[in-house]
């Protein structure tokens, strides 16, 4: 496994460059550019199909920059300066741990009043440039596809808050141990509390934006395939505990990898396992028996449903019904997934269930009705008197 892009580096090439990047951090922001690449296309497919319109804007421009822009400019310039001039100087201890770098309190205050301050004159400078030419009202032409920039950023942020929130439901012992560790940790992510959060931030945004939600939600349920699959790779080969249970059955076809039916995840970032006998250094551990894969099987079966959604995208003219479409097959996904999976349980009575098991078949059930209610309301559309 490879916790760190260092890590996957020195495996292919043979030499250690050190970089603050992880592997799963890494595939999750390709996962997000690949998002994006694909909602923006599909929504300029909409848009020039004529269902989805754009709205109109006015702004000023020309006017000099108030003391809270100031003011702002320069806080921002101020903790740039005050983490990066840390950074710099101790790179090593950087690129071994960001994340704990990055939350710590270490930091240059000189580099943080300089890099302020010269932040601030900049925005100054900038703001009198423009006004020379005096204030004026702009009027714009905003589609949905240029609004694809916050989406993402709203989904982010919101998903990311999801993710930590419902993992801390799911582990509620080991999170309130330390809850502010394990909130700002980029480890113990829930998939699912990342997509109810972040479609929620999205859909109050656009709701705002006056863009449809319908054909904004048909328009990301691929791109949401995609990403999922994406994702899932870096959860792969970092190793981050969303592995199955234990396989120590025989492979069905000797030509299959090893690693693609049983795998023990060596040097996994969530460091769980027993150690590796020599292996000095942060993740020396590995599972003590083959376990199922799973993180690999989620991104070959989500890869295959985006191409399934991908090619009937286009004839499928009623609004809603891609959407509908897409969590019936996530939800299933999920669902038999969980089967092999290793997770914690929740007991009610002689049943237990896994929280993603129970949202994947709520996802199912909405999924399916979506589908039947925006049917039924096209059929009955059609028979309704001009």
């Amino acid at each position: 496994m490879y916790p760190a892009i260092s890590d996957l580096l020195k495996d292919l090439f043979g030499f250690y460059l050190p970089l603050p990047i992880q592997t799963f951090g890494f595939f999750v922001a390709l996962a997000f550019l690949a998002g994006s690449f694909v909602l923006t296309r599909e929504l300029k497919r909409r848009e020039k199909a004529g269902w989805l319109s754009p709205v109109y804007e006015t702004r000023w421009v020309g006017r000099p920059a108030t003391v809270y822009e100031l003011v702002r400019y320069g806080f921002l310039g101020f903790i740039i300066g005050y983490k990066l001039a840390y950074i710099l100087l101790n790179w090593t201890v950087f690129a071994t741990d960001a994340p704990a770098v990055l939350i710590s309190s270490k930091g240059s205050i000189l580099a943080g009043l300089v890099c302020g301050d010269l932040l601030s004159y900049l925005k100054y400078r900038d703001s009198k440039k423009k006004a020379v030419a005096g204030e004026k009202e702009i009027r714009e032409e905003i589609w949905p596809h240029q609004r694809v920039g916050p989406i993402i950023g709203i989904a982010a942020v919101a998903g990311f808050v999801g993710a930590k929130l419902f993992d801390g439901l799911e582990n509620w012992k080991s999170y309130m141990d330390d809850p502010l560790g394990s909130f700002l940790s980029f480890s113990g992510l829930t998939y699912y509390g990342g997509l109810i959060m972040a479609a929620t931030g999205v859909l109050w945004y656009a709701q705002k934006k006056a863009i449809n939600g319908w054909h904004l939600a048909d328009s990301a349920s691929p791109a949401l395939m995609l990403s999922y699959g994406m994702g899932r790779i870096g959860c792969h080969m970092a190793g981050d505990g969303d592995w199955g249970i234990v396989n120590i059955h025989p492979k069905p076809f000797a030509s299959l990898p090893d690693w693609l039916w049983s795998y023990r995840y060596p040097h996994n970032i969530s460091n769980e396992g027993q150690p590796i006998p020599g292996c000095q250094g942060l993740h020396c551990l590995e599972m003590p028996q083959g376990v199922y894969p799973t993180s690999v099987y989620e991104s070959l079966l989500c890869f295959t449903l985006f191409l399934v959604l991908w090619s009937i995208r286009k004839k499928m003219k009623l609004p809603g019904l891609i959407f509908g479409i897409y969590l019936t097959m996530n939800g299933a996904e999920r669902f038999f997934i969980e089967l092999i999976r290793v997770n914690n349980k929740y007991v009610f009575g002689c049943i237990a269930v896994t929280q993603a098991e129970l949202i994947s078949l709520s996802l199912l059930l909405s999924g399916t009705i979506i589908i039947i209610l925006r049917t039924r309301r096209e059929r009955k559309s059609l028979f309704e008197p001009n």
